[in-house]
């Protein structure tokens, strides 16, 4: 089963982030107050998430967000195949399940100024007489019309071919026996509602025709299916972005024809995330439906993988290179699913510096993990954080996780810190660092401790001392409810420090701390088995197998 349950008037009720300019920058802010519209007189603030090369040449990706900010009067919505029956049985389910969030979403940009265009391909002769296909019909044909826009585009390049994460050549059917293949679809599913002031169009050239009618120059594409139509429709993703739209996916409300008996053998929802990561990497930035709903994100019912969500807000470390990276894995070989809260890693700005974008997806979480460096926070969304705590959920600190909060210099107004974190939370004590961060300097050597050997997070890793690029952090003396679990050095100076350890934090949630964490950290396959486990153990499930004899050397 899935590890977190939402209880009816539970959570903080969200803010919608179609606000005006001057909202936080954040997709997930909250607030005790319903959600307000934008007017077409005020701006969407969107934060979209998108994965961009850390070089050029370079198969590393970093993951960032973008806020954008568009003009409800030249944005549009456009759902793809939402059809009332699939040939697929599981799909016509999950298209059900997934209809009354999308129809929310809908009518809420709908409410804010936004043109909603509804694209169930191949069934729009069943609406000939309704106002919105006459809509896009009467649209005149355009003066930069793309020679191409009617067609599918099934590369945006070709690179993108040849890094496709999926097999998806049977169909993508998922059922026990595959359904028979054919075209049952007649319609939409009545449960997305059509307005009069809406268009509907499967057609590339009426679309296109209908947007520079319109002055649309954003788009916002959901529906089904990703990996196909979603991407590859003449009014589709690819099309759009080529021909200069700005273009973002609602990651949350889509669904993939993928059958987890076909590569990369992982489960339907992973297939998904994987499309999304594509998606992300090499077409274009990706939102939730939260940003207009104001509800926790879409979740299909049998989608049981736990929900880690990674909190990145440093500079020094490329946390949002290595745990993405890490994620992936979580992901990929152990059926978890991931989420991302990112602040800006770079920057002078004290209102940018000071925002961890998407911090209200902590509601849906089953775990988090902590990897920020000395950021205070808008009241709503430490308010997240404090929630999160409150609910007794566990917790996992990575590195500057032990001064995320004690951001140095004067708060400015609206902004609150959490100096205290590391004694709530963490149990730690940190004082700085010896100051070993020359690489030609004295090493950080760590060993677990002899009387921990047998804990589950320590499983699999070497009871060896071995080298760790990171500096040591002085963090003695702990809170007594910690346990310690490994112990660094650096050369013959005293005392040794704690560099790992468990806790239970004040709203009584399992926690796991370790000062490592070092880009070439993550490279130390003691170091990833370590952190593993402990992702594991803070969800009170089974260690995983050891795969391979994790060594405890490191070339340096």
């Amino acid at each position: 089963m899935r590890l977190s349950k939402l209880k009816a008037g539970s959570i903080v009720s969200l803010l919608l982030a179609a606000l005006i300019g001057a909202a936080p920058l954040n997709d997930f802010a909250v607030s005790k107050e319903t959600p307000k519209a934008a007017t077409n007189k005020n701006k969407i603030i969107l934060n979209a998430r998108r994965r961009i090369k850390v070089s050029d040449g370079s198969n590393e990706f970093r993951v960032v967000n973008n806020r954008l900010q568009w003009n409800p009067s030249e944005t549009a919505v456009i759902i793809c195949d939402m059809w009332d029956q699939h040939w697929c049985k599981g799909a016509t389910r999950r298209v059900a399940e997934l209809a009354p969030r999308m129809n929310q979403f809908v009518a809420e940009a709908r409410k804010n100024g936004v043109l909603i265009v509804h694209a169930p391909s191949a069934t729009v002769s069943h609406y000939k007489d309704h106002s919105a296909r006459k809509r896009a019909q009467s649209a005149p044909k355009a003066a930069n019309l793309p020679p191409e826009i009617g067609k599918w585009c099934r590369w945006i390049d070709a690179n993108e071919k040849t890094v496709y994460p999926i097999d998806q050549s049977d169909g993508g059917c998922d059922c026990e026996p595959r359904c028979k293949g054919g075209k049952p679809w007649r319609k939409q599913i009545d449960t997305i509602h059509i307005s009069d002031t809406d268009a509907i169009s499967d057609s590339g050239e009426e679309i296109w025709n209908l947007f520079e009618r319109h002055g649309i120059d954003n788009v916002i594409i959901l529906g089904v299916h990703t990996n196909m139509c979603v991407l590859g429709r003449p009014f589709g993703l690819r099309n759009m972005v080529r021909y200069g739209k700005n273009v973002v996916l609602v990651r949350d409300l889509t669904d993939t024809m993928y059958n987890h008996r076909m590569r990369p053998y992982v489960s339907h929802f992973t297939g998904t995330s994987l499309i999304v990561e594509h998606i992300e990497k090499f077409i274009c930035p990706t939102i939730t439906s939260t940003m207009f709903t104001g509800q926790p994100l879409f979740r299909f019912k049998n989608d049981e993988r736990p929900l880690v969500v990674f909190v990145i807000a440093e500079n020094e470390y490329d946390a949002d290179k290595t745990l993405p990276e890490f994620a992936r894995e979580l992901e990929n070989n152990y059926g978890f699913s991931c989420e991302f809260a990112l602040g800006i890693p770079k920057t002078s700005i004290a209102k940018e510096r000071n925002n961890i974008a998407g911090l209200g997806v902590l509601q849906s979480a089953d775990l988090a993990v902590v990897y920020v460096r000395r950021r205070a926070l808008p009241a709503e969304q430490m308010e997240c954080l404090r929630d999160y705590i409150k609910s007794g959920k566990p917790l996992i600190g990575l590195r500057t996780a032990s001064h995320a909060f004690a951001p140095r210099g004067e708060l400015q107004p609206g902004f609150v810190d959490w100096p205290k974190f590391d004694k709530d939370v963490l149990g730690g004590n940190y004082h700085g660092h010896h100051g070993n961060k020359a690489e030609d300097g004295p090493r950080t050597y760590v060993w677990v401790k002899p009387e921990m050997e047998s804990h589950p997070i320590l499983t699999g890793v070497p009871s060896g001392e071995f080298y760790v690029r990171s500096w040591l952090y002085k963090t003695l003396p702990l809170a007594k409810t910690t346990t310690v679990l490994m112990i660094g050095r650096v050369d013959d100076r005293k005392p040794h420090e704690p560099v790992a350890w468990t806790n239970t934090h004040i709203g009584g949630g399992r926690v796991f701390y370790t000062s490592l964490g070092h880009p070439d950290d993550f490279k130390l396959p003691a170091f990833r088995q370590m952190l593993l486990n402990a992702i594991f153990w803070a969800l009170d499930k089974p260690m995983p197998k050891v795969k391979v004899k994790v060594e405890a050397t490191v070339s340096h």
